[in-house]
């Protein structure tokens, strides 16, 4: 349910890398995966040879340099330096500010707390935090309908990072049951076509213990 690894999976789907998935429960500040990220925070993407790369933002930039060269015009990153500012500027927005906003809380307290011992926080969800999830996430939807009126896609004409990192964190608040699709229809519908592509089908096939999602959440045509 992690969003900033969410992002990362769909990269690695967009370029055809075949990758294993490791269950990380960061609460429990296990001493092997510190060392491969001191900030005990996922996600860490870890080569074959064992070299480690923590942060999705990282992640995302490293992957492009190693391997966006050979997406041609399919490039997620953008060559040109003021198209790859405007990605930048909403991947941060999405994965800073639309996290600590919105999927952080929703996240946290609806799913997180629930595999979480009493002692380092867990236990029932906190209506408060829900509450205020779910009012902030109705602008940042009229944010998305606001973009996609005037692009094709969120940082221009063609998919990037800033597409994947959104659908990213919309993809858990929608398992969740807490995205309100009514609240613009552009940006629905730039969600779905998000949705139908290849690389958002392991997503779909997600489930967790304990947690259901909607009926809507693996239909790509919702």
């Amino acid at each position: 349910m992690c969003p900033h690894s969410r992002f990362v999976r769909l990269i690695l789907g967009e370029l055809g890398v075949e990758h294993d998935l490791v269950e990380e429960r960061v609460w429990e500040r296990r001493r092997e995966f510190l060392v491969l990220n001191p900030a005990g925070q996922t996600p860490v993407l870890v080569e074959d040879e064992g070299s480690a790369v923590p942060g999705a933002c990282i992640a995302a930039e490293w992957l492009d340099e190693t391997r966006g060269l050979a997406l041609g015009e399919h490039r997620l990153l953008p060559e040109a330096p003021q198209e790859r500012i405007e990605v930048r500027r909403l991947v941060e927005w999405f994965n800073v500010k639309f996290f600590e906003e919105v999927s952080l809380h929703l996240v946290h307290e609806k799913a997180y707390k629930r595999f979480m011992p009493a002692d380092v926080g867990g236990g029932p969800p906190n209506p408060a935090g829900i509450r205020a999830a779910r009012a902030n996430i109705r602008y940042h939807m009229q944010y998305i309908g606001h973009l996609v009126g005037r692009r094709h896609w969120l940082a221009g004409e063609r998919l990037t990072y800033a597409d994947l990192a959104a659908a990213a964190h919309l993809s858990v608040t929608d398992y969740l049951g807490d995205t309100p699709w009514d609240e613009d229809q552009r940006a629905k519908e730039w969600y779905a076509r998000v949705k139908s592509r290849p690389s958002f089908r392991a997503l779909l096939a997600d489930r967790i213990a304990g947690i259901s999602p909607p009926d809507s959440y693996a239909d790509p045509d919702f």
